[in-house]
């Protein structure tokens, strides 16, 4: 097939892995141009990658570029979102979709009416791991599936202090973090219908420990959530726990257990696209775990892959695998979480989606 022009909004610490892949990797993109809030950024990346540099207007005016793909601070993603589905390009963006629901409804629903196509990160469940346990559970290994735990932790004092869009909104450990639990969660068991959590901000003022910092040593505000416990129930009434904590003084640690009737799934940080997947059979008397045989080789980074699969469907129709419409529903999860976490009362969802498709057709979107 022939590949999609694409252009590139945001040249931060992420754009790297991204053009990397989508460059050298993904047969199905063609990267031509990127930019960025300081035009001297874009010309960095421009210049390390083989592409041109220009402004968003121009990259957005480019009659060339039939996709987008943005990844710049999730603030921002309502408006830059908005322009390029006015100017006719489908788009692919960093997570979070947006930070409040309906501004993702309304994306979705003006990128429908212009005929675009619109998906999302976090794109890990497409990934070796998940993907493996997809199999398992497609193949009732576990049986009837009956809870599932997810816990993780991450040092968000540490990563505020490097990252400064932590800080904004869309930054918290649910909105920056959570997600890639629970598009994963979606993914494997489907759309989430309720919500009971508590939720709070273990600190306000921190200290920046970050050396390397011009901030380093001073107090930084951070007005972001940074403890979420919540317990999730699925559409089909699958009762589970979700927990996450960001004042944890150590690298992320993720545990995410699938409990059956016929035995226990076990997956590890929902951030990544490998790692083993554990099966534990329901052997009483004799219980041992078995690493499952991965079903793919993606298990490296392989951020872009979820915008080399939407230049799949560009060319020969389809949905996007990362769709848009999941990315909405785990954003409404979100702002569930936090809403029982203020009032602390019960939420139910307000979307739904449809729980992907096996990921099977990764070889066509690799570089020859």
């Amino acid at each position: 097939m022939k590949p999609v022009k694409t252009g590139v909004i945001g040249c931060g610490a992420i754009s790297d892995i991204y053009l990397q892949n989508m460059i050298n990797r993904f047969g199905t993109l063609e990267v031509v141009a990127c930019s960025a809030r300081h035009r001297e950024n874009a010309e960095k990346k421009a210049a390390q990658y083989g592409i041109r540099a220009a402004d968003t207007v121009e990259l957005l005016s480019d009659p060339d570029i039939e996709l987008i793909v943005v990844l710049t601070p999730a603030p921002t993603h309502y408006e830059l979102v908005m322009q390029a589905l006015q100017a006719g390009k489908h788009v692919y963006l960093e997570k979070p979709l947006a930070t409040e629901l309906t501004q993702a409804k309304e994306m979705i629903t003006f990128a429908r009416e212009k005929g675009l196509l619109l998906a999302s990160a976090p794109e890990t469940f497409i990934g070796s791991a998940v993907q493996t346990a997809r199999k398992a559970l497609d193949e009732a290994k576990i049986g009837e599936v009956t809870s599932f735990h997810i816990i993780a932790n991450r040092d968000l004092t540490m990563l505020a202090s490097i990252f400064n869009f932590l800080r904004l909104p869309g930054g918290g450990i649910c909105y920056d973090y959570g997600v890639y639990y629970l598009t994963v969660l979606c993914s494997l068991l489907g759309p989430m219908e309720k919500v009971y959590a508590q939720v709070g901000n273990h600190c306000r003022i921190r200290k920046n420990v970050f050396p390397q910092s011009p901030e380093f040593g001073k107090d930084y505000v951070y007005d972001n959530e940074s403890q979420v416990n919540a317990v999730l129930t699925t559409k089909s009434g699958i009762v589970g726990t979700f927990s996450l904590n960001g004042d944890s003084a150590a690298v992320d640690q993720g545990a995410f257990t699938i409990h059956g009737t016929k035995g226990i799934l076990r997956l590890g940080d929902a951030n990544q696209f490998g790692g083993d997947v554990a099966f534990l059979p329901n052997d009483f008397m004799n219980p041992a775990w078995e690493t499952l045989e991965p079903v793919s080789p993606l298990s490296d980074n392989c951020r872009g892959i979820g915008a080399a699969d939407l230049a799949r469907c560009i060319r020969e129709g389809g949905a996007a695998t990362a769709s848009a419409d999941m990315a909405c529903h785990v954003l409404d999860i979100v702002e569930k979480i936090i809403e029982s976490g203020n009032d602390g009362t019960v939420h139910m969802t307000e979307t739904v989606c449809e729980r992907p498709a096996p990921f099977d057709h990764w070889q066509r979107l690799i570089k020859d």
